[in-house]
């Protein structure tokens, strides 16, 4: 077969797509053949602006050349080496970054492929934490409604979307959740909303039905990203973690989205100045080039694991890819970027312009709630009469033919663009969701 390839292939058939209506892409494809900064280049030779970072990860722009570079060094100078037993220094220097750059008393990172992976990785690093302290009784987690946490078992159990989950069967045992933040007097929120701290206070009352010493970890999107933008209500993130520590409950912070300059500052931890004892991270950590994720652990976390003999193993968990080679040359590239550029506190400073640019839309046809913090926007729109999810999908084929890249999920527009983004570019943005949203029916 000739290696020379048709910009769109004859057969798609082949290929089972994630999340995605399979049967009505494959009927109207919509192919990208080549990305450069804030955009992509379609199959046709159209440019479509980013307005998502890819799926919340290319947060430094497109192909960019220190990070592209860097792959080929280091796949000319070593593609793969043992992660068990064995190690490089890539590795040991991407982590060493990694805790100088998050929150104090984050001081180990343990590397994964994903956001998904990641996810689990904490899951059964904090059960086995507790029983490495001696409180084998803690296996029990909890989540939160609509939270997303990738799409593996465990992060499907302590997930609360519900489409996630329904068609899996049995999930974990010995999960509850918390109620989602998502408040009606909380509707076209500039940042956090000012009510819904008491909604922390339910963890209490899971904590009295089951008692704190079966309780391991809870876990949650500082801002729940993928269910539609939710925000955390002034006040609440801290009396979780209040209510963790005050009953040894561990605190886990799933920042697979907002890490890395989403929300203006390294992690949504900085920003409302809520320590975890755990923090997943993936999406950012290698600008969406190369899969990659992390979980950042605190000191005593990492310390409960290193007893007895020296020669064995800590912790029974890994993966082939963690820490590999090319990823981690990757991800110390993405870090340089975001560092000599200023990208973090860049998207702290134009996040104002962002919110007004999202908040004009305001009163157009169908919306009925807009919701923002740093580059991460929302506008959720009412449904169909009988069609749900369907009104917003249109919007998205239609900013996609008008050269925009939004995403959907259910009937809530959400989009989280390239920290890169010019003032002119939110203009084309919302100037087009809106020229999209009076022309929707």
């Amino acid at each position: 077969m000739s290696l020379d390839q048709p910009a769109v292939p004859n057969d798609l058939s082949a290929f089972w797509m994630p999340f995605t209506a399979n049967r009505q892409f494959k009927a109207h494809p919509r192919m990208f053949v080549a990305a450069a900064g804030m955009h992509y280049t379609t199959a046709d030779g159209r440019q479509v602006l980013d307005g998502t970072a890819g799926l919340w990860c290319c947060n430094a722009g497109h192909c960019r050349p220190k990070i592209v570079e860097a792959i080929q060094r280091q796949a000319v100078e070593m593609d793969y080496a043992p992660a068990f037993q064995m190690g490089h220094p890539k590795a040991f220097e991407l982590a060493a970054r990694l805790r100088d750059m998050a929150p104090a008393g984050m001081e180990h990172v343990f590397f994964t492929n994903s956001g998904s992976e990641s996810v689990e990785t904490a899951l059964k690093i904090a059960i086995a934490c507790q029983r490495a302290r001696g409180q084998g009784t803690r296996t029990r987690l909890v989540g939160r409604e609509r939270g997303y946490h990738g799409v593996n078992f465990g992060g499907i159990s302590v997930g609360g979307i519900v489409n996630n989950r329904r068609h899996f069967g049995a999930l974990l045992a010995g999960v509850d959740h918390l109620p989602h933040t998502h408040l009606p007097e909380n509707v076209y929120s500039r940042g956090q909303p000012e009510h819904g701290a008491h909604l922390a206070e339910d963890l209490e009352r899971i904590i009295a039905l089951h008692g704190p010493e079966t309780i391991a970890a809870v876990i949650v999107e500082p801002v729940a990203g993928s269910t539609g933008v939710l925000l955390p209500p002034k006040g609440y993130l801290e009396r979780l973690r209040e209510i963790t520590a005050a009953h040894g409950i561990l605190l886990i912070f799933d920042e697979v989205i907002t890490g890395f300059g989403r929300l203006g500052s390294a992690f949504a931890a900085d920003h409302f100045g809520v320590v975890p004892d755990l923090m997943c991270t993936a999406k950012g950590l290698t600008n969406g080039t190369i899969p990659m994720g992390a979980v950042l652990a605190t000191g005593a976390v990492h310390d409960a694991f290193m007893h007895g003999p020296e020669h064995l193993i800590e912790l029974f968990h890994g993966y082939t890819y963690s820490g590999n080679p090319i990823a981690a040359a990757t991800g110390l590239a993405t870090l340089e970027v975001y560092r000599e550029e200023g990208l973090f506190e860049r998207a702290a400073e134009i996040a104002g312009y962002w919110a007004d640019g999202l908040h004009s839309l305001r009163g157009l046809p169908h919306v009925i709630d807009i919701r923002n913090m740093g580059l991460i926007g929302a506008v959720e729109l009412a449904p169909r009469a009988g069609a749900p999810t369907a009104r917003a999908f249109q919007a998205f084929l239609d900013c996609y033919e008008k050269g925009v890249l939004i995403r959907t999920t259910g009937d809530i527009i959400a989009m989280s663009p390239p920290l890169i983004i010019e003032k002119a570019q939110i203009d084309q943005v919302f100037g087009t969701l809106a020229d999209v949203l009076r022309a929707l029916d």
